[in-house]
């Protein structure tokens, strides 16, 4: 089977070194890279992730003979854009989170998308981790029952210097690093009702960096509590999420190295009734996304997210972060 040609627009997004993962991949040709500014080109030309590739203009790389797919990896602030030109081209892509701050913008991008018949996968890193996709299995055989209940937390410790990669982000912390809890908390209960954002700068650092934020999402029989900072000493072992249900209980901690902890009203398969604890094999960000990209690419599959589970996504992300909507 030929291999699907891939580039990537951008190196200036915290996740752009995922290109590591397309390179490696058998499923992949990466056929070259761009970056118009050149201080990020010349940190980028250091990096191995990048190095042998071919660099290029946007027009160069989307006029490639059989470019099937681009990584949208820019800025947060250019990312939308960059979408939108793509798929204008007729090209799948790989879209890093969030999805920028234009609601309407981002409808339309799907919308010709779906028009096109073209994939846009969204960079939510947690959607394949193993803890996750296990925890979705038991939901869809019921063993959890009827969820009521999802808590959520997705923080770090930042230093003053690290933090203003942040500042400009209107939307704090739950803009940038909640959003990936968002995307599972709609996988799980779909689109809230209400949605309340409770923002709070907690820091002594003087910035303007919202970065205690809180949401609380309404639904007709649950609620779901999402937290993100980024004041949290160790802030990365404790990030977890939570499924409670009438008949058990999914506890996925941490979440970058998956542990989970499951509680069950009555036996289900080899899994007794309690607690127990669950342990998974090592799991590294975006392999299992990109490989179900290729099948997706190659009509071997549908989308396992739809473009109304995005659009719920990210009418909930803005509106978690005190953004508009409209």
């Amino acid at each position: 089977m030929s291999r699907i040609r891939y580039g990537q627009i951008g190196v200036g997004h915290a996740h752009a070194s995922k290109l590591s993962v397309y390179r490696e991949s058998d499923d992949y040709e990466v056929i070259g890279i761009v970056e118009p500014d050149p201080e990020l080109r010349k940190r980028a030309e250091q990096s191995p992730v990048y190095r042998d590739l071919p660099w290029m203009t946007a027009e160069q790389l989307l006029n490639q003979p059989g470019l099937q797919v681009v990584g949208v990896e820019t800025r947060v602030g250019d990312l939308l854009d960059t979408a939108g030109m793509c798929v204008a081209a007729g090209k799948h892509i790989h879209l890093d989170k969030p999805a920028g701050e234009s609601f309407p913008q981002y409808q339309r991008i799907l919308a010709e998308a779906a028009r096109q018949k073209l994939a846009v996968q969204m960079g939510y890193m947690y959607r394949y981790n193993p803890a996750v996709v296990m925890m979705r299995d038991f939901l869809q055989k019921g063993w959890l029952g009827e969820p009521f209940e999802v808590h959520c937390v997705m923080s770090k410790l930042m230093s003053a210097g690290a933090r203003q990669s942040l500042v400009e982000y209107t939307g704090g912390t739950m803009f940038e690093l909640g959003c990936h809890l968002i995307d599972l908390v709609i996988g799980v209960l779909g689109g809230p009702q209400q949605v309340h954002a409770y923002p709070r700068h907690s820091s002594p650092i003087e910035d303007t960096l919202l970065d205690n934020m809180l949401a609380v999402f309404e639904y007709p029989k649950a609620t779901a509590t999402i937290r993100s900072s980024v004041d949290e000493v160790d802030g990365f072992a404790r990030r977890h999420f939570v499924v409670c249900g009438n008949e058990g209980t999914f506890h996925i901690q941490p979440l970058d190295n998956p542990k989970a902890k499951v509680a069950f009203h009555t036996a289900h398969g080899d899994y007794r009734k309690g607690y127990q604890e669950i342990e998974f094999p090592k799991y590294r960000r975006y392999v299992d996304d990109a490989a179900d990209l290729a099948k997706i690419v190659r009509q071997e599959k549908e989308p396992d997210f739809t473009y109304e589970h995005d659009l719920a996504v990210q009418r909930s992300v803005l509106r978690a972060s005190g953004l508009p909507v409209a």
